[in-house]
This record gives structure tokens, C-alpha cells and sequence, in this order.
């Protein structure tokens, strides 16, 4: 079964997404299955949360880049946010997400 089977984006979170990214739900969940690499822990000690975010890069159907930033609780990814990824995102991802 794909993982976006199992994703969730609260409400608030479809807003900020759509309002500050122009991101919609449609475009997050095929990232999931889409993704060519790991996933990332956000070790910043500004970003450390319980349980520990996670990210990656992945493609959207239509082939838009969004890094997608999510937390695993209760047996669901509950997505946190997701936009186009900068340069600096990129070079990490892919230099640890593929080893």
C-alpha cells in the first residue's frame, strides 16, 4: 500500500500551504511515492520536535520539486509543510538522502 494512503495535513496546515506556497493536497501526497530518495532527520536544534521531524525532496505528478516536511504519530505521516525547495535543500538531500 503507498504511504499517501496514510497522509495527513490538518486544515490549517492546507491554508498555509496553498496561501504562503501555492502547494495543494493534490500535489503533496504523490510526492511521497514519487520520491527517488530517503528520507532526512531536521537535526537543528531550532527544529527538534517529538516525534522527529523528517523531510525529503520528491516530484509532484506534474513534475514540480516540493520538499515535504512531515512528522509519523499514531500510525499516519502528518504533513507539516511542503514547498519548492532552494538550492542549499537540494545540495543536502542530495548528497545524504541516496547513501
Amino acid at each position: 500500500m503507498p504511504i499517501s494512503s496514510h497522509i495527513t495535513i490538518a486544515p490549517a496546515i492546507l491554508v498555509k500551504l496553498n496561501q504562503k506556497h501555492g502547494v495543494t493536497q493534490r500535489e503533496v501526497e504523490p510526492c511521497f511515492d514519487n520520491r527517488t530518495g530517503g528520507f532526512l532527520e531536521d537535526a537543528r536544534e531550532d527544529h527538534k520536535t517529538d516525534p522527529v521531524t523528517r523531510w525529503f525532496i520528491g516530484e509532484t505528478n506534474k513534475g514540480r520539486e516540493l520538499k515535504v516536511c512531515f512528522v509519523i504519530a499514531a500510525g499516519a505521516v502528518h504533513v507539516k509543510t511542503a514547498y519548492e525547495p532552494n538550492q542549499d535543500e537540494c545540495r543536502i538531500y542530495n548528497k545524504y538522502a541516496f547513501n
